[in-house]
């Protein structure tokens, strides 16, 4: 992928309701496919399942890599957003372990990808800026749980991120999602003093 075409995929035009509609299925059924099956994933079977044309998949996306940009660029966009969504309407140490179970699931799908993922994302500035806003989220969330006077002091947003990290690569090395769970669940042990 060129810079140029990077550049349109990120500025493009507001859409119409109904053609935002078609965007936000293709996304969520890409996402799906290269979750299930990988960068192999068929482009004809995702336009299916999001109810679409090939035509119309192709008109948003004119190739594969800008389509995974894409759902890339929105998963970590609704991963960040739901910090704050968490923090309004759970407990703060609720919050915090949804939003961490949230991540490994969102690092699973990122993994589905890895190998389309490597070819798009080459620019190490849109990994550090990634990693930016994943810690800005994380931030807002041990924020929340410090506010309740319930954090150990020094726990960090860049350790908490590492140690996800971590753990999802654990997890998906054994194949085992609830492993993930339980390791989350040390995690907070390490975080949170009582």
């Amino acid at each position: 992928m060129t810079g140029h075409e990077g550049d349109t995929a990120r500025h493009r035009r507001p859409l119409r309701a109904d053609a935002q509609r078609n965007e936000d299925r293709l996304l969520e059924a890409a996402a799906a496919a290269f979750a299930r099956e990988g960068a192999g994933a068929s482009v004809k079977d995702i336009a299916r399942a999001a109810g679409v044309g090939v035509g119309t998949l192709y008109r948003r996306f004119p190739s594969k890599e800008l389509l995974i940009e894409a759902i890339y660029r929105q998963e970590v966009g609704r991963l960040c957003e739901a910090a704050e969504d968490l923090t309004a309407t759970l407990p703060p140490v609720d919050a915090l372990r949804t939003w961490m179970e949230r991540f490994i699931d969102f690092m699973a799908a990122k993994h589905g990808m890895a190998d389309a993922l490597a070819v798009v994302l080459t620019d190490e500035s849109e990994r550090l800026q990634t990693r930016a806003l994943l810690a800005d989220a994380i931030t807002h969330l041990l924020a929340a749980v410090e506010s309740q006077s319930v954090a150990r002091p020094g726990v960090g947003a860049r350790d908490v991120l590492m140690a996800l990290g971590g753990i999802s690569l654990m997890a998906a090395s054994e194949e085992q999602r609830d492993l993930a769970s339980r390791l989350i669940d040390l995690l907070l042990y390490g975080i949170v003093t009582n």
